[in-house]
Order: structure tokens, then sequence, then C-alpha cells
């Protein structure tokens, strides 16, 4: 029918410019990884930055391979989900990926904020000086806390999925799906407090950021600095700014999300995944 047309053609360009997407932010990442690897066993150490930069580039990749292979088996191949254990697997990765993804862009923002601004608060001072040994251990805090949530959503997908259903009746098949929105609505709250939280850690990163470098450029404007240097700091307020743009549309679309993956919503989610598809690379 024509109705079977236009979804079977909105399925095929959804895939197609998700694909496209998510190889050319999985190829930025992996030079990120590879340039980084070569630097790492050339100088024998990383800087904070690199330790940092590292497992982002990381995460983002995984999570992008994971998050295209969910979008591309729910879309073309949606009854390959429930065979036992492809679903489970697949969210529990994606979820573990995606969450060390947003809580390790947040450590590069306060890493960069803690270096960068210039405050004479002596609890800003003191981070100043620990912030380089403080960053293994925020980022191993952060991998190990996207690990329990990935354990958490597949042992929910799991328990929802195998408790006491039989998948050859529709019924049934139904009933599942009831059953798993319903164990995911703790788990869709935790996950958005644990977005909000490192998004507000973002938030004030780039306030204080933004406040220290344009008082910083008004300094040197009154005191008739070099313009080279004056433009330098505009330049990199015009890229935190920008970067918390970025970063707000990546915290909305992963909110909607939250909110429309048990709704039949399919141009909205469209739309999101676009976004989550998009930051990953643009950033």
């Amino acid at each position: 029918s024509p109705h079977q047309l236009n979804i079977t053609s909105f399925n095929a360009t959804t895939v197609a410019i998700i694909t496209l997407e998510t190889f050319t932010g999985m190829w930025i990442n992996a030079f990120i990884v590879c340039v980084l690897c070569i630097a790492w066993v050339k100088k024998k150490t990383l800087n904070s930055n690199e330790k940092i930069l590292l497992p982002l580039g990381c995460s983002r990749f995984f999570y992008l391979c994971f998050s295209w292979l969910y979008s591309f088996l729910s879309i073309i191949y949606p009854n390959c989900l429930w065979v036992h254990p492809i679903i489970q697997l697949i969210q529990g990765f994606y979820s573990f990926f995606n969450c060390s993804n947003f809580w390790v862009s947040a450590c590069l923002c306060v890493f960069y904020c803690i270096k960068i601004a210039n405050f004479r608060n002596r609890f800003f001072i003191y981070m100043k000086v620990k912030i380089d040994r403080m960053m293994p251990c925020l980022l191993l805090g952060a991998m190990v806390f996207s690990l329990v949530i990935g354990i958490l959503v597949y042992n929910i997908i799991d328990k929802a999925l195998c408790k006491d259903l039989n998948f050859t009746c529709q019924g049934r098949f139904w009933k599942a799906t009831v059953r798993i929105e319903e164990h995911f609505y703790p788990i869709h709250f935790f996950t958005g407090f644990v977005y909000t939280i490192s998004f507000m850690a973002v938030i004030f990163s780039a306030v204080f950021l933004l406040f220290s470098l344009w008082r910083h450029k008004r300094t040197m404007q009154t005191n008739s600095m070099n313009s080279l240097s004056v433009d330098a700091h505009i330049k990199a307020m015009k890229s935190i700014l920008s970067f918390f743009i970025m970063y707000s549309i990546n915290f909305m679309s992963l909110i909607l999300t939250l909110i429309y993956s048990t709704k039949k919503e399919n141009h909205v989610m469209f739309i999101v995944y676009l976004i989550q598809h998009a930051f990953p690379g643009v950033h």
C-alpha cells in the first residue's frame, strides 16, 4: 500500500543518513585515538588533556558502533532484537558507552575550565594545582559508574524479556513490550538524573570559563595590549560558547530519547537520532 511504501522509504532514508553520520564520526574519533596512541608510544606518557581525549575517543567510537547497530536492526530487522541475548547486549553496551561519553565530555570541559580560567579563590587555586593528579581518578570513577549503568540496563531488559514469557504468541509479545517499558521507568529517571548532573557541571564550567576570558579580554583592551591576544581570547570564547550550545542540544536529545523511547513518535525520534549521531563527530 502507499502507506507501507512511505514507511519503507522513510526507514531507508533514516538508515542512510544515520549510517553516513555514524561512519564519519567513527573515522574522526578513530583518527584521534590513533594519533594519541602513537604519541603515547613515542613519549611513553600522556598529559592530562590526552588522558581525557583517549577514553573519550574510544567511548564515542564504540558508542556510535552500538548505536548504529541498534538503529539498523530496529528499523530493518526488528525481529532480530528479540533473539536472546542480542537486545540485552546491545542496550547494555550502548548505555555504558553513552554514559561514559557524556561523563568524560563533562570531565574535559571541567578540566579546561580549571586549567584556563583565572580566579583568586583558594579552592580554585587548589584545584588548579591538583587537577592533573585527580583526573585519572575522575576518569576511572566515570568509567566504573558507566559500567554500573550498563549492567543495570542489561539485567532489567533480561528480566523483563525472559521471565515467564512466550514470544511465539502475539499477545505475549505485547505484554513483554509493556513489561519492558514498566521496568525502564526507574532506570530512565535515574539516567536522566545522571545526565542532568553532568550537564550542570558543563554549564558551570562554561560560564566560569567564559567569564574569566571576558574579564581578561577587557583587561587587555584597557591596557592597550596586543590586538592579536585579544582576538585569540574572543575566538576562545566563541569556541567555548559553540561547544556549550552543541552540548545543550545533545543533552535535550538525550532527554527526548528517554521521553519518546516508549512512544511511536517516528519523526521526533528521527530528529533525535540525527542529533545524537552527529554530536560525537562534530564535537
